[in-house]
């Protein structure tokens, strides 16, 4: 036989010209439609749920970063998981009970019940985003095909980021904030009724056994380490923040000591001696460490500063999806014909000059400004975060496909949990300082610190006057935190994209036909 003969007989060159792949891509692209719908209608949701459940500052930040943390603990274990069991398998499973969690979110009815829905929702989510890219990397075997439907996935989880304020904008005017989870419930019907037809089966037939020791490890190393990070920027450097990341970083060091001498690893540790592998790794995490914790507090500048209902700043926030949805498409042709470094690295400068406007907005802002900035950021990541799944995807045999899309969504999760914790601490932190207006009693002026939200229910307890002058000091002190924390954005994006123009050098993607 010679090399460059395709031989249809095997099972992974049936697949290869197989019709049924794009419709197989369809459902998946489902997956990844729902995890990012159910990321962004939280932070529309945020003072409708702030006005319900009244939540602390601190317990509106575990709910919006408890799911992060729970899905960057598991996404390496449950990628390993798939590779053994079958990434169908844990897929529709992990769809099912996504959608029976999502309930529990939308009925909670107390801010600690929250928060356990959310980590519920988090052990399911990471079930979803590795076998979404593993099936991808099983299915498409000419790697410019890859390209394209990496492309799709891609632009498709930046779709969920548009459909998901519109459609949650659109819920929350007419019902009440549970309704934005239940979404989640018809699209998980037809993943699953749809997904059981047309999906192929895909495991590594040598995987050997699931090492619990090393999912414990795992959990509780990024749990601890991002925790320990979180108290810090809230409260200062204390000795319970201290112990948890003593505890996480042990925890961390046994895990990766332990990959190293199984015969079957949860993770190849050795994969991170490809440079670019690593480079585009280190990329994700700073990219979305860099954006996370200003998509979470954008939603409240545009609705309880700027005052836009609901639906308008879901509409508001479009310019962002429409970018990344363009340029996730063609991101693999421009890789090809330029390289690997220019893209990346010009989609991660593109961002973090983006931020860095938006380090300068005020109060009164006028769209236009807000939404060439919003615009910039969406080209910028559909560039960069097409280009760095095809290198990580690329970078391993397709039998630890499950553990190379892990390392990547955890990336992602983890500079996610990073973000909010960081640089939503920083909006927090210059929040909390700011002073209320002579004649608002105490415990006024208390409750308005928690969080913006907060500030406007509290306030309605006031004379219109002290009412006005209240909320107007809040919201000045949330827009000081949000454009501290734009600018910090702005330097880890260029700090980013600095990064990857060096460890990227030389990466191309695969042109041939996989055998």
């Amino acid at each position: 036989m010679t090399s460059g003969t395709v031989q249809h007989t095997s099972g992974a060159d049936e697949t290869l010209y197989r019709p049924g792949r794009w419709l197989a891509l369809a459902v998946l692209v489902l997956a990844v439609l729902l995890v990012a719908v159910d990321a962004t209608v939280l932070g529309l949701a945020t003072p409708f749920l702030s006005e319900d459940l009244q939540p602390t500052g601190t317990q509106l930040l575990w709910i919006g970063d408890v799911y992060s943390f729970v899905i960057a603990g598991l996404l390496v274990s449950m990628g390993s998981l798939g590779d053994r069991i079958g990434r169908k398998k844990l897929l529709l499973a992990g769809s099912v009970a996504f959608g029976a969690v999502s309930v529990l979110n939308a009925y909670a009815t107390t801010p600690e019940m929250m928060i356990l829905a959310r980590a519920l929702l988090g052990v399911a989510g990471a079930t979803l985003m590795p076998s979404t890219l593993a099936l991808i990397r099983n299915i498409f075997h000419d790697p410019r095909e890859r390209s394209v439907a990496i492309g799709i996935w891609g632009a498709m989880a930046s779709a969920g980021a548009a459909v998901g304020p519109v459609v949650g904008g659109f819920l929350l005017e007419h019902f009440w904030w549970g309704s934005v989870f239940l979404i989640n419930l018809p699209v998980m019907a037809v993943l699953v009724v749809v997904g059981v037809k047309l999906l192929p089966e895909s495991k590594n037939p040598v995987a050997g056994p699931w090492d619990l020791t090393s999912v414990a490890l795992s959990l509780i190393g990024m749990i601890g380490v991002v925790y320990a990070i979180k108290e810090a920027a809230s409260h200062g450097v204390s000795w319970e923040s201290g112990a948890a990341a003593l505890i996480g970083a042990l925890a961390l060091y046994g895990f990766a000591r332990r990959q190293l001498t199984l015969p079957s690893p949860l993770l190849d540790m050795r994969l991170f001696r490809n440079r670019g592998f690593f480079g585009a790794v280190l990329a994700d995490l700073l990219t979305i460490l860099g954006l996370s914790g200003l998509v979470f507090f954008l939603s409240q500048f545009l609705q309880l500063v700027q005052g836009r209902p609901p639906f308008e700043a879901g509409l508001a926030e479009l310019p962002a999806a429409i970018g990344a949805v363009a340029t996730g498409l063609v991101a693999g042709r421009f890789a090809r014909r330029f390289s690997v470094r220019s893209v990346v690295a010009g989609g991660l400068a593109a961002m973090g000059a983006a931020l860095a406007v938006l380090a300068f907005i005020g109060s009164s802002t006028g769209y236009p400004l807000l939404g060439a900035a919003l615009l910039a950021v969406g080209v910028g990541a559909g560039f960069s975060f097409t280009v760095t799944a095809d290198v990580i995807l690329s970078s391993v045999p397709k039998e630890q496909a499950g553990s190379a899309s892990a390392v990547s969504e955890t990336a992602y999760e983890l500079g996610a949990a990073l973000g909010i914790a960081l640089l939503g601490s920083v909006v927090t932190g210059v929040y909390r300082d700011f002073a209320a207006p002579a004649g608002v009693p105490a415990d006024v002026a208390s409750a308005a610190r928690e969080s913006l939200g907060g500030a406007v229910e509290a306030a309605t307890v006031l004379p219109a006057h002290q009412r006005a002058e209240l909320v107007g000091a809040a919201q000045e002190a949330f827009v000081e935190g949000l454009r501290l924390a734009s600018g910090v954005g702005a330097a880890v994006l260029l700090a980013a994209a600095a990064a990857a123009w060096f460890l990227l050098r030389g990466q191309r993607l695969a042109d041939g036909v996989e055998h």
